[in-house]
């Protein structure tokens, strides 16, 4: 069996979606039904895919598409080409790694989507308008012709069914949970931050949107420091592509003035990442809503202590292994004394 893995997507650094792609491509790979995983990225993207992700199986062939990185390029592509490129290769599934456009007539063969998150309906702040109307369109467009689904948890289906009526009647309707592998990852100091050697920190791993809840951490970072809670030398070390938030960030943290304690790192590898998880004094995940939340699973599956929201998908995925906080009343004292 040969499968398409649709991971073309518009960030130049990677993110949650580049990674589930890329688990999703090692774990159809380890299976003997599957003999060839095609795994269709941007040209912008295959430099990082091929440097921060760890393909080990010969079944996987990293296909680079050539053209521009645009909205009206990119949503074009899915259309039309797409469906050609699956016929041209011969996939007997297409699985698109996150809500895009398409028209299920033109494949000639089943096409599966991976449904992360209903954020264009419980958040539409990470979109802002008019953005969050298209981002609506391909998840309805996703949701309504794909021919299944598959949730990343039991929290994702939940709300799938809140916003589309009885849809699991309808199709084939799944949760699989991602998949975390960090076996064959030798781990390495990030080369911009080499100094951590010598520095505790603290570290979270969220790309810049308004439900990470990223400006919470800031500030209960800061009030520790000014209680004396923690060591002068502490730092506080945001991994994560730049986002919606990205601008009120660091305005807090010059207002705050915490320039030389806040490090904001993106596009490092997984043994960068891995490097980072092992030798954090705490991951720290303040999450108002999340779909699964890869971090809080990698974190864990690498023994790091974990401080995370008292959501519902943190107590699916985590259980009693992390240390809750609550989001209702003063929640950066919450999240601060959990820290401490």
């Amino acid at each position: 069996m040969h499968i398409l893995i649709a991971a073309l997507h518009r960030p130049s650094k990677p993110t949650g979606v580049c990674r589930h792609a890329a688990n999703l491509a090692q774990s159809l790979a380890q299976s003997d039904k599957v003999t060839k995983v095609s795994l269709v990225v941007g040209v912008w993207q295959k430099s990082y895919f091929e440097k921060s992700f760890t393909f080990s199986s010969s079944k996987i062939n990293l296909v680079q598409v050539d053209i521009k990185n645009t909205s009206l390029s990119r949503n074009s592509w899915f259309i039309f080409t797409l469906p050609k490129l699956a016929k041209q290769l011969q996939a007997n599934i297409v699985h698109l790694s996150f809500p895009l456009p398409f028209f299920r007539n033109l494949f000639n063969c089943p096409v599966i989507s991976t449904i992360h998150d209903l954020y264009p309906y419980e958040f539409p702040e990470n979109f802002g308008f008019p953005n969050v109307i298209f981002n609506q369109a391909f998840l309805n467009q996703s949701v309504y012709n794909s021919d299944g689904l598959s949730c990343v948890s039991k929290t994702t289906l939940l709300a799938l069914n809140k916003y589309f009526k009885n849809i699991d009647n309808q199709k084939k309707t799944t949760v699989i949970y991602n998949q975390v592998d960090f076996s064959n990852v030798i781990e390495r100091i990030p080369s911009s931050a080499t100094y951590l050697t010598t520095n505790p920190f603290f570290l979270s791993v969220a790309q810049h949107r308004k439900n990470k809840n990223l400006d919470t951490l800031i500030k209960s970072y800061y009030l520790l420091r000014q209680n004396n809670y923690i060591q002068d030398d502490t730092k506080l070390v945001i991994v994560g592509s730049s986002g919606p938030e990205t601008e009120n960030l660091h305005h807090l943290v010059n207002t705050m003035s915490l320039e030389k304690q806040v490090i904001m790192l993106a596009s490092i590898d997984d043994s960068e990442l891995c490097w980072l998880y092992k030798n954090c004094e705490m991951l720290v995940v303040p999450s108002s809503t999340e779909g699964f939340c890869l971090p809080l699973a990698e974190a864990l599956s690498l023994g790091s202590k974990v401080v995370c929201s008292n959501i519902s998908i943190f107590q699916e995925i985590a259980s009693s292994k992390c240390t809750f906080f609550n989001l209702e009343g003063d929640i950066i004292q919450n999240l601060s004394q959990a820290m401490i």
